[in-house]
C-alpha cells in the first residue's frame, strides 16, 4: 500500500458460534452500512463460492497509516422487528467475520445480562492495525460501547482506527492464527509414534506368518509332487493350492468393481498431491484455496482413474468398456454433487450464504464433462492397451469348484467387518484433529503429520488385507477380490461411527441445517476414504496372490 491509499474492510458472514457452517450474509442482520459507496469490485474464486464466502463492503473509510479518531459511521432505527432480529442473534451467540487485506477478524454481535432479560449490542469497533513497511501484518478488533436494545430508539454505530508499527514479517502474519499447543500436543506425537509401532509390529507379523507358513506350504506341495499317484490319492490335499484354477476368475460385478478400484486409486493420488502441495505452500493463508486446489488436482488426475479402472476391467474380460468409463468418471463427482445438491435445498430454505449459486454449479458440471471425462477416456484407452491383457500365472478352470463349508469366522462377511478395525485404529487420533479444524475454529497446518498418517494407513491396510486373504484362500474360498476390497473399505464404517461420537460429545451443534451438513459431508468423506482404502488393499493383495501362485508348481 501507498500512504493514504484506501484499505477495504470487507464484511463476510455472521452466524451462530457453535454451528461453523451455518453462516449468513453480514447485512442479513439489520446492521447499517457506512457512508462511503464507491469501491473497486471484488472477484470471488470457485473455492470461495463453494464455501459460502460472501464479501460485502462495510462502507468504512480507512486509509493506510491514517488514524481515525472515534467517528460515527451510521445509525440504526431500532423498531420492534429489528430488535427481535438482534435479540435472536444475541441469544444464539452470533458472531461475524470481517477481512482487512485478507486477514480475518472476528467480533461478537452482542451479549445478554446474567438473567437473560436485557440484551446489549456492541456498537463501537476499535481497530488496531499493525504495519511493517508498506504491508499490513496484523489486525485486532476490540468491541466496545454496550448499548441496551430498546424498541423505537436510534443506535449510533461508531469506529476508530489506530495504526502502529509492527515487527511481524509479512510471510509470518498468519502465525498468530495457528494453534501449536493444540496441533503439536504431546498426544499428537505420541499417537503417531503409537501407529508407527503398530506398523512395524504388523509388517513383522505378516512377513513372519507368510514366510514361515508359505515355506511350509511350498514344502508340502513339492513333497506331494514327488509322491506317486497311489500316495497322492491317499494324501488329503488341502489349502490355497486347491483353488489355483479359480483364484483368477473374474470377480462378480466386474463393472462396478473396476470402477471402484479406479476411483480409489484416483482419490489416493489426489490426497497425496494435495498434502504435498499443502506442505510446500501455506494454503491456509488464502480463502478457499484448499478446495480450489483439490478440485483442480482431482480433475487433473482423472487419467489415473481411467488407467487402473479400464485395465482391470479389460483383464477381467469386460466388454462394455465405455459404460465402465462413464461409471468410473462420475462415481465420486455424482456422490459429492448429490450430497451438495440435497444440502443446498436446506441452505436456500435457511437463506444461508452456503447456498451454492447457480453459476458455480454450472462451472462444476462443466469441469466434470469437459475436463474429467475426456481425461478419463485417455486413461482408459491407455490402460486397456498397455495392461489390459490377462496374464495370470494359472489358467482359469471352465467350471468353478464348489466352496467347502468353513467355520463362521472364516466367512467373508466376518472378515470384512474385522478388517477395518486396525486401519481405523491407526488414524483415529488424526481424525480428531482434522474434524476439529473443519468443524471448529482451528486452522489445520500440520500436513507433515497428515502425510505420515496416510503412509501408515496404506501399510496397515495392505498388511491386514493380505492376512485376511491368506486365511480366506486357505479355507479354499476363492472370492478374494471383493473380500480384500471390502475388508479394507470397512474402515469407512468405523470412521462414520466415530463421527457420530464426535458430533454428540465434542461439538455443540444444533439445528437442521448444521446437522444435515455435518452428517451429509461426513458420509461423503467416509465413503471416499473407504473407496481409497479398498483400492489400496486390493492392489496390495492382488500383487500378493499373483506372487504366491507364480511360485507353486501346477500340472
Amino acid at each position: 500500500y501507498q500512504d493514504k491509499e484506501e484499505v477495504v474492510l470487507w464484511m463476510n458472514t455472521v452466524g451462530p458460534y457453535h454451528n461453523r457452517q451455518e453462516t449468513y450474509k453480514y447485512f442479513s442482520l439489520p446492521f447499517c452500512v457506512g457512508s462511503k459507496k464507491s469501491i473497486s469490485h471484488y472477484h470471488e474464486t470457485l473455492g470461495e463460492a463453494l464455501q459460502g464466502v460472501e464479501l460485502e463492503f462495510s462502507g468504512l473509510d480507512i486509509k493506510f497509516k491514517d488514524d481515525v479518531m472515534t467517528a460515527t459511521y451510521c445509525e440504526i432505527d431500532l423498531d420492534k422487528e429489528k430488535r427481535d432480529a438482534f435479540v435472536y442473534a444475541i441469544k444464539n451467540h452470533y458472531w461475524y467475520q470481517m477481512y482487512i487485506d485478507d486477514l480475518p477478524i472476528w467480533g461478537i454481535v452482542g451479549e445478554a445480562d446474567e438473567n437473560g432479560e436485557d440484551y446489549y449490542l456492541w456498537t463501537y469497533k476499535k481497530l488496531e492495525i499493525g504495519f511493517n513497511g508498506n504491508r499490513i501484518v496484523d489486525v485486532n478488533l476490540t468491541s466496545e460501547g454496550k448499548v441496551k436494545l430498546v424498541p423505537n430508539t436510534k443506535i449510533q454505530m461508531s469506529y476508530s482506527v489506530k495504526w502502529k508499527k509492527s515487527d511481524v514479517k509479512f510471510e509470518d502474519r498468519f502465525d498468530k492464527y495457528l494453534d501449536p499447543s493444540f496441533f503439536q500436543h504431546r498426544i499428537h506425537w505420541f499417537s503417531i509414534f503409537n501407529s508407527f509401532m503398530m506398523v512395524i509390529f504388523l509388517v513383522g507379523l505378516v512377513s513372519m506368518i507368510l514366510m514361515r507358513t508359505l515355506r511350509k506350504d511350498y514344502a508340502r506341495y513339492s513333497k506331494e509332487e514327488e509322491m506317486d499317484d497311489m500316495d497322492r490319492d491317499l494324501g488329503d490335499e488341502y489349502g490355497w493350492k486347491q483353488v489355483h484354477g479359480d483364484v483368477f476368475r473374474p470377480s462378480s460385478h466386474p463393472l462396478i468393481f473396476s470402477s471402484l478400484i479406479g476411483s480409489g486409486c484416483q482419490i489416493f493420488a489426489v490426497s497425496l498431491i494435495v498434502i504435498i502441495v499443502a506442505m510446500i505452500e501455506d494454503l491456509y493463508t488464502e480463502r478457499g484455496s484448499m478446495l480450489s486446489t483439490a478440485i483442480f488436482v482431482y480433475a487433473a488426475t482423472s487419467p489415473v482413474n481411467g488407467y487402473f479402472g479400464g485395465s482391470l476391467y479389460a483383464r477381467q474380460g469386460g466388454r462394455r468398456w465405455i459404460k465402465q468409463m462413464f461409471i468410473g468418471a462420475f462415481l465420486i463427482p455424482a456422490m459429492v454433487c448429490g450430497t451438495a445438491f440435497f444440502i443446498n435445498f436446506i441452505a436456500i430454505y435457511y437463506h444461508a450464504s452456503r447456498a451454492i449459486p447457480f453459476g458455480t454449479m454450472v462451472a462444476v458440471c462443466c469441469i466434470c464433462f469437459f475436463v474429467i471425462l475426456p481425461l478419463n477416456l485417455v486413461g482408459t484407452i491407455l490402460g486397456r492397451n498397455l495392461s489390459g491383457q490377462p496374464n495370470f500365472p494359472c489358467r482359469v478352470n471352465a467350471v468353478p469348484r464348489p466352496i467347502p463349508e468353513k467355520k463362521w469366522f472364516m466367512e467373508p462377511a466376518v472378515i470384512v467387518c474385522l478388517g477395518g478395525i486396525l486401519p481405523f485404529g491407526s488414524i483415529f487420533i488424526e481424525m480428531y484433529f482434522i474434524f476439529t479444524s473443519f468443524w471448529a475454529y482451528k486452522i489445520y497446518y500440520v500436513y507433515g503429520f497428515m502425510m505420515l498418517v496416510l503412509v501408515i494407513l496404506c501399510i496397515v491396510t495392505v498388511c491386514v488385507t493380505i492376512v485376511c486373504t491368506y486365511f480366506l484362500l486357505n479355507a479354499e474360498d476363492y472370492r478374494w477380490q471383493w473380500t480384500s476390497f471390502l475388508s479394507a473399505a470397512s474402515t469407512a464404517i468405523y470412521v462414520y461411527m466415530y463421527s457420530f461420537y464426535y458430533y454428540f460429545f465434542k461439538t455443540k451443534m444444533y439445528g437442521l441445517f448444521q446437522t444435515s451438513f455435518y452428517f451429509g459431508y461426513m458420509a461423503v468423506f467416509s465413503t471416499a476414504l473407504g473407496i481409497m482404502c479398498g483400492a489400496i488393499g486390493y492392489m496390495g493383495t492382488s500383487a500378493f496372490v499373483r506372487k504366491i501362485y507364480t511360485n507353486v508348481k501346477i500340472d
